[in-house]
């Protein structure tokens, strides 16, 4: 996907912004981006349906900001299997990573999770939650 200004949208739906780009130029681009944007549903559902991957999840939302071997220990899984899982987690956006010295720290990326939950999730809780509300007053008016 072409945007000027050097910034891109990567077929894993991750915005790419090269470090010469100047700001004015990215900040346009980044706009352009934000509305083309798509979240890679397929990605975040594939990281998702693992338990080991829910699992690590489940750990950064404990304690956010672990490192690999943080994340390891109390895991029947070799550091390579866990390392191989958070590179799929973090294609699909649900993990981060920053350095910090020798060290990176990852982090949960709540957002896509949200996201799922607004598109799929609350459609079908909809129905039901008017369903139980009509329900209640009408228990209630028989109550009456």
């Amino acid at each position: 996907m072409g945007t000027g200004g050097g910034c891109r949208l990567a077929s894993t739906g991750r915005l790419i912004i090269p470090l010469d780009t100047q700001p004015t130029g990215c900040i346009i681009s980044l706009c352009n981006l934000l509305v083309a944007y798509f979240m890679n549903d397929d990605a975040v559902f594939k990281a998702l349906a693992d338990s080991s991957r829910r699992k690590l999840l489940d750990r950064l939302r404990h304690r956010n900001g672990q490192t690999l071997g943080d994340l390891c220990e109390g895991l029947d899984m070799t550091r390579q299997a866990v390392a191989k899982h958070l590179g799929i987690l973090n294609n699909a956006n649900l993990v981060s990573w920053k350095r910090q010295g020798r060290e990176r720290l990852h982090f949960i990326n709540p957002v896509p999770i949200h996201e799922i939950a607004e598109r799929w999730i609350s459609k079908f809780d909809q129905p039901r939650l008017h369903a139980l509300s009509k329900l209640k007053r009408s228990l209630e008016d028989k109550q009456s």
